[in-house]
């Protein structure tokens, strides 16, 4: 299943338009709680296709009948720029295990560009329902370094991908990899540089999220 929240009409819109204007982008803090807003929506799109059971809740006048999700939820993200995105869907799912993964674009004189992983904390992610939230699908290879290096922590029953923007060529080549995950995206887009930039795209999340840093 393919979600692209741009193919409907939403406020999802709105967070979207605003992470992509230069002008809205210049105030970091906003660009961070769009991003955490556009998080929240996608959260409640996901929660749809949960699984659920009735349950018996006591009010100060009675028994109320409530269906309730039941699955076990495992948000995991890439530090840095998944941050955000990771703390709204937090805010929805505020009951559910983290994990995180530090991957990063090493780059080389030539223009080309590997992703190397330093660090990884995760629970067990057996019979859980993993949701990776990125920012930005490019190339597809940070996702799917971070999903097989996941998978030293258990089988989940069902993985979710989470993205505010994904070049087709990315969307793809996850798709190949994982034909059975659920994608969420913002928004797709067709053109990628030579650089693995996505156009219009957004610019560097990361950077617009908490600041420049120093290329490795």
């Amino acid at each position: 299943m393919i979600v692209n929240l741009s193919e409907q009409n939403s406020i999802a819109n709105k967070f979207i338009a605003q992470l992509r204007d230069t002008n809205v982008q210049q105030d970091r803090m906003r660009f961070r709680r769009n991003m955490e807003r556009l998080g929240e929506v996608m959260a409640y799109e996901i929660s749809k296709h949960l699984d659920y059971q009735v349950q018996e809740i006591d009010t100060p006048l009675g028994i109320a009948n409530v269906s309730l999700p039941t699955n076990d939820i495992v948000l995991a993200t890439i530090l840095r720029a998944g941050l955000p995105l990771h703390t709204g869907m937090l805010n929805y799912f505020d009951d559910a295990g983290c994990a995180f993964i530090s991957a990063y674009r090493k780059h080389h004189k030539d223009g080309t560009f590997e992703i190397k992983l330093e660090y990884v904390s995760c629970p067990d992610l057996n019979d859980k329902t993993l949701i990776l939230a990125d920012p930005m699908l490019a190339t597809g290879a940070s996702i799917a370094i971070a999903v097989k290096e996941l998978e030293a922590y258990g089988q989940p029953k069902e993985l979710h991908l989470a993205t505010a923007i994904a070049s087709s060529d990315g969307l793809s080549y996850v798709k190949r990899l994982f034909p059975n995950a659920h994608i969420w995206m913002g928004a797709e887009d067709e053109e990628l540089t030579a650089k693995s930039y996505i156009v219009p795209g957004l610019g560097d999340a990361g950077d617009l999220s908490f600041g420049e840093k120093l290329q490795d």
